[in-house]
């Protein structure tokens, strides 16, 4: 694998979802600016905007696709890859930083074979890096979803990790 290739889940949208992003497609395509709510509604549908949503967006509105991904890579609003049922996001801010939380970014890649943004292939788990998230006092921290754990080590991981075991 490429270094800008992403280990992705198959994209598998549903007829239900396609049919809602046309009708979202539909209300906005004559607004002046109508991409960014349309790119926002059709992530806030799938999940993420993966190159199959952008290209129907394209085909329907009429802006090449080209632009339409130059948006969406530009905003950090929008991912290109699928999050996980569990979003871990691990705070490398100064004083996160200061404190290790880059050992456990580090260690979380090596224990889920992820790279920043990918999910894992079952799509449990994905990972990515963030700056403050305002929680200096708890430093290192790193949320999965809205949990927000604090003052972990390495070796807190497998503990928390293990309470979003299905």
């Amino acid at each position: 694998m490429g270094s800008t290739e992403k280990k992705s889940v198959p994209f598998n949208g549903t007829a239900e979802q396609e049919k809602a992003l046309r009708e979202v497609i539909a209300a906005h395509k004559d607004q002046q600016g109508a991409l960014m709510p349309i790119l926002q509604q059709a992530q806030d549908i799938y999940g993420y905007l993966p190159i199959e949503v952008q290209t129907i967006i394209a085909e329907e509105t009429g802006i090449p696709l080209e632009k339409i991904y130059g948006v969406v890579t530009f905003y950090a609003q929008f991912s290109l890859f699928p999050k996980g049922k569990y979003k871990i996001s691990v705070c490398l801010g100064t004083a996160c930083y200061v404190k290790g939380s880059g050992d456990l970014y580090n260690k979380l890649k090596e224990k889920l074979s992820l790279e920043d943004g990918e999910c894992t292939p079952d799509g449990k788990f994905s990972l990515e890096a963030c700056r403050c998230i305002g929680a200096c006092g708890l430093a290192p921290v790193l949320t999965i979803n809205d949990d927000v754990y604090g003052k972990l080590t390495v070796k807190d991981l497998d503990d928390v990790l293990a309470k979003y075991a299905d």
